[in-house]
């Protein structure tokens, strides 16, 4: 998509106070509309003026839509308060926080003349952001929460584990690292014959893993969700029956786990865990479909109502729309 000039919100304040008000002036008519400016013999209305800008400029009209939308369905909170500080607290490490380069940075980066400007613009995203979760949480079909149940929800899970994580240091050569990782993987082996002799899960995990917080009690990790661990030794898990060991080494970003499944507790109901699998699917669409975000956008004004009295502001607004959402595809 072009990047096109945005017009400042002032102008377009500026042109409807004149057609309103007149400046108090008696104001000069031609071909039927006022006469918002002249220089020596040309006259503009601020109808040629709406006419000629309004397809260039229809993102700063949805932007006014927006901010009153979404101020009144989202009142300003302390996260919200707390969310946008610490984005321009990020914005000042990052790019230094002297007045004159801040100034420069809001400007080009931002297309803000201020600070409060910037906090405006940052709480517009935020409260957008609001708005597609609630839309997208809203349209999940219950077949698709009952597919998450049956597929991804299951009783919290008690097991033990030993580590085994490569012995190298940052420095060390991509040989090295190579070398460490196959020798984790080879020890790892080698305690699963142990296992498979006979020898006590508890006496191996004291002797050999790494995992320090958890080795002196055996490797036992108590009582968890499956989510809580990383998807490798979670999916590891839950082939698992209760007091069965793993049969190869799992490999994870912290090495190589052997894991002892000890207990399983009952599947929660449903209607314990909708709400949670409600927020999960959201989250899914939003970072497996980039479009998902503009689309929910579109139809959250929707739902509110929008509609066009101008065919030519419609036709800005489709395309704006198509503009976004084909980007999103291309940088997905």
């Amino acid at each position: 998509m072009k990047n096109k000039r945005v017009l400042p919100l002032l102008t377009i304040t500026l042109v409807t106070s004149l057609l309103v008000s007149g400046c108090g002036k008696n104001i000069e008519v031609k071909n039927g509309s006022k006469v918002a400016v002249s220089m020596n013999k040309n006259k503009y209305t601020a109808t040629e003026y709406y006419n000629k800008i309004k397809e260039d400029n229809i993102s700063v009209l949805i932007d006014m839509l927006d901010q009153e939308l979404l101020n009144e369905k989202y009142k300003t909170d302390d996260a919200e308060t707390e969310a946008i500080d610490k984005q321009i607290e990020q914005i000042k490490n990052y790019y230094g926080s002297d007045e004159n380069t801040y100034k420069s940075i809001l400007k080009q980066y931002f297309g803000a003349e201020s600070e409060k400007e910037l906090r405006e613009k940052l709480g517009l995203e935020y409260k957008r952001n609001l708005a597609v979760k609630d839309y997208i949480k809203k349209n999940i079909k219950d077949d698709e929460i009952k597919k998450y149940y049956k597929d991804n929800i299951f009783g919290e899970v008690k097991a033990s584990h030993i580590l085994i994580s490569p012995e190298v240091d940052s420095k060390a050569s991509d040989d090295e690292k190579a070398e460490a990782e196959e020798e984790a993987k080879k020890t790892a082996e080698k305690i699963i014959k142990e296992l498979d002799s006979g020898k006590k899960f508890k006496t191996l995990a004291k002797k050999y893993s790494k995992d320090t917080a958890t080795a002196t009690n055996g490797g036992d990790l108590g009582y968890f969700e499956l989510d809580e661990m990383v998807k490798e030794f979670s999916d590891a898990v839950k082939e698992l029956k209760n007091n069965e060991y793993t049969k190869e080494p799992i490999k994870t970003e912290y090495g190589y786990h052997i894991i002892l499944k000890t207990g399983e507790k009952k599947k929660p109901t449903l209607k314990s865990v909708k709400s949670k699998i409600i927020e999960k699917l959201t989250e899914e669409k939003l970072n497996s479909d980039k479009t998902i975000y503009y689309e929910a956008l579109d139809g959250f004004r929707k739902d509110n109502k929008l509609s066009w009295n101008d065919d030519t502001l419609k036709k800005a607004y489709d395309n704006y729309m198509q503009d976004l959402i084909n980007n999103a595809k291309e940088n997905s």
